[in-house]
């Protein structure tokens, strides 16, 4: 008697458990798929889109939204980026792309990065062109006329706003001229995607009429339900997309068994840094549109160093930063880094000072933004200046001040 009494607490004592793993893990899935309703705006959505061809991304992108302030952030994954796989193995970020799985893809986005994706949308290039078309076209700025006359793909575009039907999509981020380097093509690739999200925002209502979204759900592919993809799309379709901020993951390109491929800066550090900073952006609610802004760099050069400006100009662009001009300081002897802030927001020039862990800072009286009759002739003296000068000293290492 007393035997089977111990057998039944053990069973009950194991259906608890089951129940109470099973309750985790079905809360933790639940999350995973379901991440909007779980966070009710307190975290940043991620949400990983993927443009694939040929069965591997043409085009990847991280877009980060934060919906308590409606601001947005854009990651261009390039598919070069290079990584160890098997065996110790180094190779392509896109060479352990699987079409029928992106797991493995959309985790090293997440080791890249350092967040956490919560959706990820694949689409391929056939049905991007099918997307296109449901949504009516998809509206971009061509700065000047583009004609290849190819056989197999021939390029015709005018100069102006054009509106892009599912075609002439999918040549417009495939085609390729002789003399353009890869950062054009990425770029036309980036404005493309930005008038997407756009288009799509503007038709989300009538994506969620059942015959059109059942078309668009078969356009792609993703683990959410439908009831997540329209909420989804219910919070991306509040971005301004004209203030989003494309950064694109950079590095150093190095040729490895033959192909070339691009290591991430200081060893993936610098674009999780990145990554912090433009989080934090996103979800700081102040009054205004201060952090809306963006502010203008003047580099100097005073060590000497050939390079060394233009090289730490590539590193505040990843920030975000606009650099108007790049030179040389009045001396090359400097050896202590220094900002001058001529912006007038000191919490600003501070926040731009630390990523390069700079403590030496003046400050200057601003320009004022406007001018007074009252000024007179003293208006005349005023010259453009940059929000903030940095002055690189002998103490900086292309990364960092190193003090002392």
């Amino acid at each position: 008697m007393r035997r089977n009494s111990i057998d039944i607490s053990a069973l009950l004592l194991a259906v608890i458990v089951a129940l109470l793993v099973g309750g985790i893990l079905f809360t933790i899935t639940a999350l995973r798929q379901d991440p909007i309703e779980a966070i009710s705006g307190d975290r940043v959505i991620n949400t990983l889109f993927i443009i694939e061809d040929a069965g591997k991304p043409l085009a990847s992108y991280v877009l980060m939204y934060y919906s308590a302030t409606k601001r947005a952030a854009i990651f261009d994954i390039p598919g070069e980026l290079g990584l160890i796989i098997k065996n110790n193995r180094v190779s392509r970020i896109d060479a352990i792309y699987d079409p029928q799985r992106a797991g493995a893809f959309e985790s090293e986005v997440e080791n890249l990065l350092g967040v956490e994706v919560n959706f990820t949308l694949v689409i391929t290039l056939e049905n991007l062109g099918k997307l296109v078309d449901l949504i009516e076209g998809v509206e971009i700025f061509i700065p000047s006329w583009v004609a290849v006359y190819d056989e197999a793909s021939p390029a015709l575009f005018p100069s102006g706003v054009t509106r892009l039907d599912g075609d002439k999509a999918k040549v417009y981020i495939t085609y390729r001229l002789l003399e353009e380097d890869g950062d054009i093509v990425t770029f036309r690739r980036q404005r493309f995607f930005l008038g997407l999200i756009k288009r799509l925002g503007e038709k989300n209502d009538a994506l969620k009429n059942p015959a059109v979204s059942r078309m668009f759900q078969s356009f792609i592919k993703t683990g959410m339900n439908q009831r997540t993809q329209m909420r989804l799309f219910d919070e991306l379709a509040v971005i301004e997309t004209d203030r989003i901020n494309i950064n694109s993951v950079g590095g150093s390109a190095r040729e490895v068994s033959g192909q070339v491929l691009l290591f991430p800066h200081f060893d993936g550090s610098l674009i999780k840094q990145i990554v912090i900073q433009v989080m934090g952006v996103l979800t700081r609610q102040v009054e205004g549109s201060l952090t809306d802004r963006v502010f203008t760099v003047e580099i100097l050069n005073g060590t000497g160093a050939p390079g060394l400006a233009g090289r730490t100009a590539d590193l505040l662009r990843s920030f975000g930063y606009d650099v108007i001009s790049i030179g040389n300081a009045d001396r090359n002897d400097y050896t202590a880094t220094e900002i001058i802030d001529h912006s007038g927001y000191e919490e600003m020039v501070k926040n731009f000072a630390d990523i390069i862990r700079c403590t030496n800072i003046r400050f200057e009286d601003p320009v004022p933004e406007e001018v007074s009759p009252d000024m007179g002739m003293q208006f005349q003296n005023f010259e453009y200046k940059s929000d903030f000068t940095l002055i690189i000293g002998k103490d900086f290492n292309g990364r960092y001040v190193n003090e002392g």
